[in-house]
């Protein structure tokens, strides 16, 4: 583990530390830590900060986590979003549904690929006429170390998230 010194004025301090006691951090250094994952994570899967052009790298993989809120007696958003979903068949791991009240299900499907196929997919979800709340969370993925074999399956990698 290695250690390094920032400084920050007054204020910005302030803040930092109100946002480390409202998320729960047990200090400052896992702060550190985890708001340098998001942003390594979010610049390996081509995203610019806010306003700013994004672009996709080739190659790049990745785990989405998808969720939204939608109106489950309204027949034709169910219908978009299964035929989205089996229309990505490749790229959906799994999906859980969620009924929330009489009315509405809040709906969480992973996916991974390809960060270029991924990342229009669930956006396309969140998009759908009839959705609800929709957000999008992608964590970069990288090779794991190593191929291995699982009984008489062949040898295969597997990804892990990137640090």
């Amino acid at each position: 583990m290695q250690r390094f010194t920032i400084s920050l004025d007054d204020e910005l301090a302030s803040q930092f530390d109100a946002f480390i006691a409202e998320k729960g951090y047990g200090n400052r250094s896992e702060a550190v830590r985890d708001l340098i994952r998001s942003r390594l994570g979010s610049d390996s899967l081509g995203e610019a900060p806010a306003g700013g052009r994004r672009q996709d790298r080739d190659g790049n993989w990745c785990v989405a986590s998808v969720s939204y809120v939608y109106d489950h007696h309204d027949r034709t958003v169910t219908s978009r979003v299964l035929d989205l979903q089996h229309d990505h068949h490749d790229l959906v791991v799994t999906s859980l549904h969620t009924h929330l009240d009489h009315d509405h299900c809040l709906e969480t499907v992973v996916l991974r690929g390809p960060t270029a196929e991924v990342r229009p997919c669930a956006e396309r979800l969140v998009a759908l006429r009839g959705v609800r709340h929709g957000n999008v969370h992608l964590v970069p993925l990288e090779p794991g170390s190593g191929t291995h074999s699982h009984g008489g399956a062949g040898p295969h990698a597997h990804l892990r998230p990137r640090n």
